[in-house]
């Protein structure tokens, strides 16, 4: 399959009084498209604000983010923004949903900032919150949801446009066990069935072990990768048996 995400060399620096510190210290990637990729690391290991770059967040200090054959590091503020919104999706540990709308307006709400209305993409926005199990619930505030349902709708958001990627990160952080596996079921569905193209960041081997493969982060670097393959099962125990021989 073709690559649909690609990383060249990246380096991030931030200014820290009259240094810098390297966050990132040349990360090359590349992410075939329908994949299902981890990013494992501890806190601080540079596995977030990798994410940040692959998404187009954050520019990198050197190095390149190629996005569904765009090179994203080379455009101006506002191309990079179209681009963002047109090929990425996110998912974040804090589901950002907006509270003042109900759950379908904020599916729409890619829509709704590209300059359309929801009447124009309800049969979309009906057909996420079927997918995500919140139809009954379209007219809910994000106020009257538990935290699991928030990341539903969170998901459903993040798929409106059909991105050519997916970005999560820490998707379940902010979730019990049950509602976060829950998530990474339909996380897993939307990759299987769906084809969506997902990068997900996490610590947690119990939720890497959804990945199709894991790149190991540490330090601001690549430092193992492990190919799990689609499986049904998530399994974990092999993903941690590999993690404690790399001393994790």
């Amino acid at each position: 399959m073709p690559a649909i995400l690609e990383a060249r060399d990246l380096v991030k620096r931030y200014p820290v009084g009259s240094g810098s510190v390297e966050a990132l210290r040349g990360v090359s990637l590349s992410v075939d498209e329908g994949e299902f990729l981890a990013i494992m690391g501890a806190s601080g290991s540079g596995k977030s604000t990798m994410l940040h770059l692959l998404g187009g967040l954050d520019r990198p200090t050197s190095g390149d983010v190629v996005i569904d054959g765009v090179n994203v590091s080379q455009l101006d503020e506002e191309a990079a923004t179209l681009t963002r919104r047109a090929k990425t999706g996110f998912v974040f540990q804090f589901f950002n949903l907006i509270p003042l709308l109900n759950v379908a307006e904020n599916v729409a709400l890619p829509f709704l900032i590209a300059g359309g209305t929801q009447a124009e993409h309800r049969a979309r926005v009906d057909e996420l919150l079927e997918l995500v199990g919140l139809s009954a619930k379209a007219a809910h505030r994000p106020d009257q949801l538990s935290a699991g349902e928030q990341q539903r709708v969170a998901l459903a958001r993040a798929l409106a446009t059909s991105p050519a990627i997916l970005l999560a990160d820490e998707p379940t952080g902010n979730l019990d066990y049950t509602t976060g596996t829950e998530i990474l079921g339909l996380l897993w569905d939307s990759c299987d069935r769906l084809g969506q193209t997902i990068v997900l960041v996490t610590h947690a081997a119990s939720a890497a072990a959804y990945a199709d493969r894991v790149l190991v982060v540490q330090d601001g670097a690549i430092l193992d990768e492990i190919e799990l393959g689609r499986r049904r099962d998530h399994e974990a125990r092999p993903l941690i048996t590999r993690l404690a021989a790399l001393g994790l």
